[in-house]
């Protein structure tokens, strides 16, 4: 059965086995490789947005219960979300200038 949308043309179909063939999609290591590092950063980031979400909320459970080992702990947790994140910001921006120094074009994020 085709499916038809409301302006009368057809839905178009994919196969799956089309999409996600390795040969197609990853034709060399450093492609994979591009891949990987582009999704690193954004992973990175909701991991960070994670733990700063979960730090502050436990921070503010500790201090209505006037725990203050919970407190110093989800500080620790905050300020080590904060510290992961400057390190994948530096380390991008240390690529970009070993790219500019050398001319070798090392991460295609275009």
């Amino acid at each position: 059965m085709e499916h038809i949308f409301a302006s009368g043309e057809p839905v178009p179909t994919v196969s799956i086995g089309k999409i996600f063939t390795p040969a197609q999609s990853f034709p060399d290591v450093a492609s994979f490789v591009d891949v990987l590092i582009k999704n690193a950063f954004v992973i990175s980031g909701v991991i960070f947005f994670i733990l700063l979400i979960f730090g502050g909320f436990t921070f503010i459970v500790s201090a209505g219960g006037g725990d203050a080992k919970k407190a110093e702990q989800s500080k620790q947790t905050i300020t080590a979300a904060a510290t992961g994140l400057v390190l994948i910001f530096a380390s991008y921006w240390i690529i970009q200038i070993i790219e500019v120094i050398t001319g070798v074009k090392i991460l295609n994020l275009k």
